[in-house]
């Protein structure tokens, strides 16, 4: 698999991303910069790091389980891991302006 095949795949992925939403927020977990990488390895092996608004996050045992679901929905994955992280710990400056501008931080 070439940097082309990896990049198109990192591609869907985020339109993938782009449809979860946190519950509690009326924006995609993508835009609100939960997602910190995504990774695809030559086996099309996908691992995705990311965090959550909280530790007490209400839908800590839930959404990485959506995230890996959606993903292994898509025909070029082959499997799909979900890793959660506070390192850094997730802040505003994280959001897209397009997710400021939703929730009116612009």
């Amino acid at each position: 698999m070439d940097t082309a095949q990896k990049k198109e795949i990192g591609e869907k992925i985020v339109e993938v991303l782009k449809t979860i939403y946190d519950p509690e927020i009326p924006v995609d977990i993508y835009e609100l910069g939960l997602i910190y990488d995504v990774f695809v390895n030559e086996n099309s092996d996908i691992k995705v790091l990311m965090t959550l608004t909280s530790p007490n996050c209400p839908v800590a045992e839930t959404l990485p389980v959506e995230v890996e679901e959606k993903i292994k929905t898509l025909e070029e994955v082959n499997n799909a891991e979900v890793e959660i992280t506070f390192d850094p710990p997730w802040t505003q400056d994280l959001m897209s302006e397009e997710a400021k501008l939703e929730l009116g931080f612009l």
